[in-house]
């Protein structure tokens, strides 16, 4: 009995153990291995027939050291899986010819990026083009006869830098002579056409233009899809220039039309800001586009109305206080449907083209890549939260509840212990309404007390948002047990105009009230932060604002800066000095008085007072934020012995992006702040 008992307890025993292993795991603080696991979803388009999505999945190599990009197809209805069309990891960019039977898309598989096309009934890609430089920007025309692309074009031989003197050192005449991660050698993009058969050599159509069409984004330094578009007939391209921008320092673009038929060009606008995005109704009546209307880095970008019979303009968000950026058309061209930040979320609103109506929000949360197709019946978006990397979305043009398409991480997620972020308010020591991300630590429990990490955010006039980011993720900080705090400080962008401007010639003031008022307020809200264990990251704007804590405050136990601009005489040596200039309302030399009162390199000396400690990264190809700012401040805290290392990544720019260099620096940072929030 006693034996039969016994085969019995170990029989339970093996079953329990047998349960215990199928189980699935408990979920976990998310690591760098499960970081880099997620898949990259974006560039979503629907097929003609609305059946079908072409998209890219780009995935993190960390051997090769490589971001790698491939080519899926899935059902728009969300049934079936999702076909993965290329292996290479070198493809993007798909369109869809306007019969839909093929898709065009840019490959690097054979060197620099060129134009391939893609049979969808069965077959091998064909290289369509052979350019001597990369191929950024591809168009179908809506006729399907021609692909417009962009690509870049040596200059006449008398500009510089050319001749001799070009092989062993460079020469410039003019600025810019840098943009953001590279040193500009006098080629300017131009806009070719072919045909998709392949028959004739590309065109180029903009042959005798000494600037880039269309323009360079100071953003990024690169080319804008969206800022170069067909007609509907498919006669003329639009496209936002800035014909003098680059020799003159005025960056402003405005838009022009290029008549296929015999190369005219005419501009259509006279905006003395920026007018950007041009994109045609379907019935060819108007050309929508985004605008600033008034000077300022940051001013909102309004949707314009130009009328191609008339000639007339027409603001359709006047009244709207918030930026607009994507644009795409009903396909009864009586709707314009756009994303615009709004209080860490990016809705999609819809504007009536007629009458006097104030747009309307059509779907909620944050939301990108925003197109639309089958006929403008069919909005399709990606969509994003600080616990959900991006996954694409369709809803009808009636805005109908989105329905989610695809789903590549959800398993990923599914093993992840990640706390969404919560929204807070508070009330800056000024009067200022002020709101705040808060991210809670896995595992919480409201009877234990968290370290704190105040992350922030550059620009200055960004936001932090409710959406996952690979460069600033508020997850990776929290894993550790730490709270995350992110504070949309004066400058923001996504509170109305005044808000954003309020950090004009004014980054150490304000925003710095915001950011130490933000700090208490928490304090006092959640008690299960430990006061004494707080620490502040933050890059560019965000490292500068770093820079700025550490030389006016003893309060965090640890700092991180990473791009911070030190000093802000010398760092009139970045790729946009235009940008100093309007930040400090004026230069260095003429007004000495601001550049000095707002760099905190003015205050050193309170660096060896306070002696926080500091972590300094930068990437040294990074010439928006000149990597010599880090060494400045690294420099000045050695001199005064305080506690600080310096990490330079040699082959990256503003951003870290490389899948091994992001790993690499996740880990310093993290063991920086490990070593003094103990």
């Amino acid at each position: 009995m006693a034996s039969g008992s016994k085969r019995l307890s170990i029989l339970v025993t093996l079953l329990r153990l047998v349960s215990a292993a199928n189980a699935p795991a408990a979920p976990h603080p998310i690591t760098f291995d499960d970081f880099a696991r997620i898949q990259r979803v974006s560039d979503p388009q629907l097929s003609p027939d609305g059946k079908w999505i072409a998209y890219v999945v780009t995935t993190a190599n960390l051997e090769a050291n490589q971001l790698q990009s491939n080519l899926w197809l899935v059902d728009a209805k969300g049934g079936g899986t999702p076909k993965q069309l290329t292996q290479t990891g070198q493809d993007k960019s798909p369109r869809w010819s306007p019969d839909g039977s093929r898709l065009a898309f840019l490959s690097s598989r054979s060197g620099k990026a060129q134009v391939f096309l893609f049979p969808i009934q069965g077959g091998e890609p064909r290289q369509l083009t052979n350019m001597p430089d990369a191929v950024e920007i591809l168009k179908w025309s809506p006729d399907g006869t021609t692909i417009a692309f962009t690509s870049a074009a040596d200059p006449p031989c008398t500009a510089m830098p050319c001749g001799p003197d070009s092989k062993v050192a460079r020469v410039y005449e003019h600025w810019p002579y840098w943009i953001w991660t590279r040193w500009l050698d006098g080629k300017r993009s131009h806009v070719f056409v072919i045909s998709p058969d392949g028959q004739s050599a590309p065109q180029d159509m903009t042959l005798e233009l000494d600037y880039d069409v269309p323009r360079v984004d100071m953003a990024d330094g690169t080319l804008k899809v969206a800022d170069i578009n067909f007609s509907p007939d498919s006669r003329e391209i639009c496209f936002a220039a800035s014909p003098q921008g680059e020799e003159t320092g005025d960056r402003y673009a405005h838009l022009s039309v290029l008549t296929l038929a015999d190369h005219r060009i005419k501009r259509i606008t006279a905006n003395r800001y920026n007018d950007v995005s041009p994109i045609y109704s379907p019935d060819g009546a108007f050309i929508a586009y985004r605008a600033q209307l008034t000077a300022g880095i940051a001013a909102r970008y309004h949707i314009m109305l130009y009328d191609r019979h008339t000639e007339a303009l027409r603001d359709l968000t006047e009244t709207f206080d918030r930026s607009a950026t994507e644009l795409q058309w009903a396909g009864d061209s009586s709707t314009i449907y756009f994303t615009a930040e709004n209080e860490t979320l990016q809705p999609i609103y819809a504007v009536a083209v007629r009458g006097a109506g104030a747009p309307r929000k059509v779907v909620d949360g944050f939301n990108g890549e925003l197109s639309i197709g089958n006929q403008g019946r069919t909005l399709l978006f990606t969509r994003t939260s600080t616990t959900k990397p991006a996954e694409i979305f369709v809803t009808s043009a009636k805005a109908a509840p989105p329905q989610q398409i695809t789903r590549h991480n959800d398993a990923v997620l599914s093993q992840l212990d990640m706390a969404s972020a919560e929204t807070t308010h508070f009330q800056s020591a000024d009067g200022a309404a002020v709101q705040a991300l808060l991210v809670r630590p896995p595992g919480f429990s409201a009877g234990h007390r968290y370290p704190m990490v105040v992350l922030l955010h550059g620009g200055p006039h960004t936001m932090w948002g409710n959406t996952w980011s690979y460069r600033w993720n508020p997850q990776m900080f929290a894993a550790p047990g730490y709270v995350v705090l992110m504070i949309n400080r004066r400058g923001s962008s996504g509170y109305g105009q005044k808000f954003t401007d309020e950090v004009d010639s004014d980054w150490g003031g304000k925003a710095y009230v915001d950011i130490m008022s933000g700090v208490d307020a928490t304090l006092r809200e959640f008690p299960f932060i430990d006061g004494s264990r707080v620490a502040a990251a933050g890059a560019s704007y965000g490292g500068y604002m770093a820079d700025w804590l550490a030389t006016h405050t003893g309060r965090f136990k640890a700092i991180v800066s990473h791009a911070g601009v030190f000093d802000m005489t010398s760092m009139y040596a970045t790729d946009i000095p235009w940008f100093s200039e309007y930040e400090m309302h004026g230069t260095p030399w003429n007004a000495e008085q601001t550049h000095r009162q707002w760099s905190p390199s003015a205050s050193a000396d309170a660096l060896g007072k306070f002696r926080t400690p500091i972590l300094v990264t930068t990437g040294e190809k990074d010439y928006r934020v000149p990597f010599t700012q880090s060494l400045e401040l690294f420099s000045t805290l050695q001199r005064q012995g305080v506690p600080s290392k310096l990490v330079v990544f040699p082959d990256e720019g503003h951003w870290i992006l490389k899948p091994k260099d992001s790993q690499v620096w996740y880990q310093v940072v993290l063991d920086w702040l490990a070593t003094y929030l103990k």
